[in-house]
């Protein structure tokens, strides 16, 4: 069979499977193939329970991001500890880093933090333990220096201390195990709950531990020593918890916890230099609050969501409104919450703690989300 003809059959036999009259040039016509009867897409796939609540997709269709975030996974990737919580989570250098809390309960004298590593999201192993003489170490904080260190925040409380009962202390490291000394960073009493980097400086909001309540700002040139932008940029309503989050324009974003008034959370904005916010009530009592902005541009926000169920979160952040709006609610169950938050292969990533097996652990969540309106 010649070039010519050998190619108009392969067209014939495709024109036959899409149901095309075709006719073959020359004096043959290309041989004509039976087709298979149709055969029933149930009987083909299987049929789908009337309540498994997926989506019927017809054969063709192109694979789609779901309609709803997916819990896609969990694991308790810790629980050696009496009391395990109060986490945070980051890739560095191709590893897994979860930071948490280990002490006897929640509120005890003898905290340290502990740090665990995983090079899939699978498998965990001890990386290492910080602690400081005399000081119960709480809600550690890591975060990627711009000349790719390590850096680890946590507050030290004091018991009968005359000075100060809280300093904030931060650590620096080349691989997550081996730690620098510490040192201290912001003011005596005042806590800097998370650090968050923009354009090579570290950024903190500082709350105070003292009668006198209000929120400080920092920033700090290699995330070492933090100066004051502004005294005070909220003191109503006892402010407590806070982190930020910019945008490409230099503006911020401050989601604030407050534990007096209506104790709903607050959003901030402000432009550089950061020393004046507007501020707005979300309506929403938020704690432990964090933020993560996804490559498409929206805006994750997590933590113990309280509207009479308190439970660990996951919200869509909506800066113009403004609003809060729960999109997957967690495991969990009695002492929960304070989730570190990541983005990798497509997945976002959530560490938090929780005590519905037993005594708090932590937990490892994954979630694909929707697609973007």
């Amino acid at each position: 069979m010649d070039r010519q003809r050998r190619t108009a059959l392969w067209i014939g036999c495709l024109a036959a499977l899409c149901g095309i009259p075709f006719v073959a040039s020359g004096d043959e016509e290309p041989p004509r193939f039976p087709l298979p009867a149709p055969r029933p897409v149930t009987e083909v796939l299987g049929s789908l329970p009337s309540d498994s609540g997926q989506e019927r997709v017809a054969i063709g269709t192109p694979a789609r991001a779901p309609r709803r975030a997916e819990l896609i996974g969990l694991a308790r990737i810790w629980a050696n500890g009496t009391h395990n919580a109060f986490t945070d989570l980051v890739r560095f250098r191709d590893r897994w880093f979860c930071a948490f809390r280990e002490g006897t309960d929640r509120f005890s004298s003898d905290g340290v933090i502990r740090l665990i590593t995983s090079a899939d999201g699978e498998h965990w192993a001890p990386s290492s333990v910080v602690s400081s003489p005399g000081a119960d170490l709480r809600d550690p904080k890591l975060s990627i220096t711009p000349d790719r260190r390590l850096m680890l925040t946590a507050a030290a409380r004091y018991e009968g201390s005359e000075s100060s009962r809280f300093q904030t202390l931060t650590w620096f490291s080349l691989d997550g195990r081996d730690w620098a000394d510490p040192f201290k960073i912001g003011d005596p009493d005042v806590w800097l709950w998370r650090v968050n980097w923009h354009r090579g400086n570290a950024y903190s909001i500082g709350y105070s531990t003292a009668e006198q309540r209000f929120l400080r700002l920092y920033v700090g040139p290699q995330g070492m020593r933090f100066e004051r932008v502004s005294e005070k940029i909220y003191d109503e309503a006892t402010p407590t918890e806070a982190t930020l989050l910019f945008n490409n324009d230099d503006s911020s974003l401050c989601l604030v916890r407050r534990d007096g008034g209506s104790g709903t959370t607050l959003l901030g904005r402000s432009r550089p230099p950061y020393r004046f916010w507007q501020w707005r009530d979300l309506g929403k009592r938020l704690t432990a609050p964090n933020l993560l902005r996804v490559p498409d541009g929206r805006i994750v926000a997590a933590g113990a969501l309280d509207d009479g169920a308190v439970r660990t979160a996951l919200c869509w952040l909506d800066e113009e409104e403004p609003a809060l709006k729960e999109f997957l609610s967690l495991p969990l169950g009695g002492d929960s919450s304070y989730p570190g938050l990541a983005w990798h292969q497509g997945l976002l990533w959530v560490s938090y703690h929780s005590s519905h097996e037993g005594r708090p652990a932590i937990y490892l969540a994954k979630v694909r989300l929707p697609a973007a309106e």
